[in-house]
């Protein structure tokens, strides 16, 4: 059987989006993460380059639905459907008059191998209001969808009402906003439409209720409308005091199923709504690790919504302006929006490990220019995210004074669940590679020049000019070709990252990692050269080179002997490149650059995908023990690499976390000088000293977060990191 590829993105939605109803018709091509009104997904992806114009909607697991609640009878529900690999499982499209009670209109079991993209045409009824599109049992393969219409129902000679102001349809149980000074009366003319074809529409009567019905007077109503005719409801709005002034609109009428038609209209006298008198209460955390936790908390009384607001590091002194509308991703001073909505829950993206996150949420009213933030008191709350989620017995049984190191490292990580080069996209790039930016987009940066690109979701590889990287070239592998079918080494995401195609990705090439000293083009923070040996090298930007050194090095170790084959590192690389990678070059990254909090978490959650880890992220020793040169065992450990592993393990640094002293020693040698950087490699403090005993740093003013600790002593240079919450 042949396999299809596609290439997929998007998140799973975590949140339910696209509140309301939608009106007939409507339509979605899945152009983008930002659903019309009235659709709500949970569960669900995106293919980027496939569909029948792509992009495509993807369901790729059991209860992935989407859902569209509209407000009047629908016509015919067309839409183009295709599986990949499916089969086995059950994927329905149903309908409902209540949301609650569902009847399928069509059942899908199978689909014919490499089936393109088709279009089905099923016929809801009259009374349903709402259509959903929902995997009911996956066993093998997913199912894409794409250019969903529904259209307005068939007009009847029965009489129908329909409400519009301006070109807008107002659905029954809608909400209209205007706003007026204070005093200032203001006519709204609302067209009342009989769609019917024969019968005439009675309007029987009008009234206003409401908090503040008497801002609101009926001008003048039609009382009786012709078969597709239109009539005018005026409505007088003269606001009495500033704020929300709100009254609901009850029109009685003879429609058989639409009496009374009933709308809200939000009216604000002056510019700002009225301001909420209570914040949200109880923000607690919860499923919290290294890469990703929740959040949620108690709604407030009587308000419209919330915006929530993100530090990293630092208390949050920062407020939302009133009449500003955010959109996730906006910045407020040095805060993150994360979102403005009237959720109580939220997952927050970007997380890195051993990182203090403070959160602060402020209740509005109103909408657009009219919203109105609760300003003082704001419901605030943070987490320290772990220092990392290994399992702590995992390399219990594990020596590296034993010759059998390699064979038992390899078991460790080997065999390990592989998802396909193509899922990079739906699992990595949404839920940790990329991050939210101005403006609702999101932004993914390119591992070997720094380079970052701003885009609006769904991604694509393509459109971007971005490719998923294979850190340990598919041409230096020894089962090259290792993608046709699909190897579990081809597909690892643990040497996967994304990088800009044509500046940096095809630049490096084949070619090995090195230290260029002669340049000959750069990209950003990459170099392409010749190295100290005038052999051709790849630099990549100093922030990815223990990253780039320590996945290669896993690579090594996690296919070595894999039926039957010998990993070591290429030597001559190919005809054209007639020379090797230089382990002493990974070797010597990897020491000077040791995991962030970014790559502990990172490890962390592809770990979570492939269920195994790098061992090299965990503990930086374990590559002295290897001769990644030729994949043999290394007994002398870091002797040999100028590294002295006893400063390693006796250096000592406590208490972990800490918070406004730290003491650092190292046992048997005197420590003459210490460095301490943060983890964008700038110097915080530099102290000459001469003790042999624990050593006490001040760290109150310090931010919370991760630094590196540098120690020089008789005996040579070692580094530990330092956790400050």
């Amino acid at each position: 059987m042949k396999k299809n590829y596609y290439l997929l993105l998007l998140s799973i939605i975590v949140f339910t989006v696209g509140f309301g109803q939608a009106t007939l018709p409507t339509s979605w091509s899945f152009t983008n993460a930002n659903l019309p009104t009235g659709w709500t997904t949970t569960g669900t992806a995106f293919y980027s380059a496939s569909g029948n114009t792509a992009p495509a909607m993807k369901f790729d697991g059991t209860n992935d639905v989407l859902t569209i609640n509209f407000a009047s009878a629908p016509g015919a529900l067309t839409y183009y459907i295709a599986g990949n690999t499916f089969s086995g499982g059950t994927f329905n499209v149903e309908e409902s008059d209540n949301g609650t009670t569902w009847t399928t209109l069509h059942s899908f079991t199978s689909f014919a191998v490499d089936q393109a993209y088709t279009l089905i045409s099923d016929t809801p009824n009259s009374t349903s209001r709402f259509i959903r599109f929902k995997y009911i049992n996956k066993v093998t393969g997913n199912v894409g969808l794409d250019d969903v219409n529904i259209a307005v129902g068939a007009a009847t000679p029965s009489q129908e009402i329909n409400v519009k102001q301006g070109t807008s349809t107002i659905i029954n149980g809608g909400n209209y906003g205007i706003n007026s000074n204070v005093g200032v009366q203001l006519p709204i003319t609302f067209t009342i439409e009989n769609l019917g074809t024969v019968n005439a529409l009675t309007i029987s009567s009008v009234s206003i209720s409401g908090a503040n019905a008497s801002d609101f007077v009926v001008g003048s109503t039609p009382t009786s409308i012709s078969a597709n005719g239109t009539g005018d409801l005026v409505i007088n709005f003269t606001p009495s005091a500033s704020g929300t002034r709100t009254g609901i609109i009850t029109i009685n009428n003879n429609d058989s199923d639409e009496n009374p038609y009933i709308f809200t209209i939000n009216g604000i006298g002056g510019n700002l709504a009225t301001e909420p008198t209570n914040q949200p209460t109880n923000l607690i955390f919860s499923n919290v690790k290294t890469y990703r936790f929740n959040a949620s908390f108690t709604a407030a009384n009587s308000v419209d919504g919330y915006i929530v607001l993100r530090k990293k590091g630092a208390p949050i002194t920062e407020i939302p302006v009133d009449g500003t509308v955010y959109q996730r991703g906006d910045a407020i001073g040095g805060c993150k929006v994360i979102f403005s909505s009237n959720a109580t829950s939220f997952t927050p993206n970007n997380i890195e490990a051993a990182t203090n996150y403070y959160f602060a949420i402020f209740s509005y009213n109103g909408t657009g220019n009219y919203r109105n933030y609760l300003t003082s008191s704001p419901l605030s709350n943070n987490i320290v995210t772990p220092l990392s989620m290994m399992n702590a017995t995992m390399y219990n049984g594990l020596s590296t004074s034993s010759a059998t190191f390699m064979n038992d490292l390899t078991s460790l990580v080997n065999p390990h669940t592989s998802h396909y080069y193509s899922s990079y996209g739906s699992w990595m790039v949404p839920l940790f590679e990329s991050r939210d930016t101005t403006g609702n987009q999101r932004v993914i940066t390119c591992v070997y020049s720094g380079e970052n690109k701003i885009y609006a979701e769904p991604f694509d590889w393509t459109t971007y000019g971005f490719s998923r990287e294979h850190s340990y070239c598919h041409n230096w592998m020894p089962t090259n070709p290792a993608d046709s079918p699909e190897r579990p080494e081809y597909d690892d995401f643990h040497h996967l990252f994304p990088t800009n195609q044509n500046d940096a990705n095809a630049v490096r090439s084949n070619y090995p990692l090195g230290i260029v000293v002669t340049q000959t083009s750069s990209y950003l923070g990459s170099k392409f050269g010749l190295d100290a040996n005038g052999h051709q090298v790849f630099e990549p930007r100093d922030e990815h080179k223990g990253d780039v050194a320590r996945a290669i090095m896993y690579m090594a170790i996690c296919y070595n002997g894999i039926d039957g084959y010998n990993w070591k590192l290429r030597n001559p690389i190919s005809g054209s490149i007639n020379y090797g990678q230089d382990q002493d070059v990974l070797k010597q990254w990897h020491f000077q650059d040791p995991p962030s909090n970014w790559e502990i978490a990172r490890n962390d959650f592809v770990d979570s995908l492939q269920h195994n880890r790098n061992p090299f992220i965990d503990s930086i020793n374990y590559a002295c023990y290897i001769d990644f040169s030729q994949m043999a065992y290394n007994s002398l450990g870091c002797s040999n690499l100028g590294i002295d592993e006893e400063l390693l393990n006796n250096f000592a640094i406590y208490p972990v976390p800490s918070k406004e002293v730290v003491y650092i020693q190292i046992n048997g040698t005197t420590i003459s000088e210490y460095v301490i950087m943060d983890m964008q490699g700038r110097m915080i403090e530099k102290v000459e000293v001469n003790d042999n005993k624990a050593i006490t740093i001040h760290t109150k003013l310090y931010h919370s977060g991760t630094y590196l600790v540098t120690v020089t002593t008789p005996y040579g240079r070692t580094t530990k990191k330092m956790l400050i919450e």
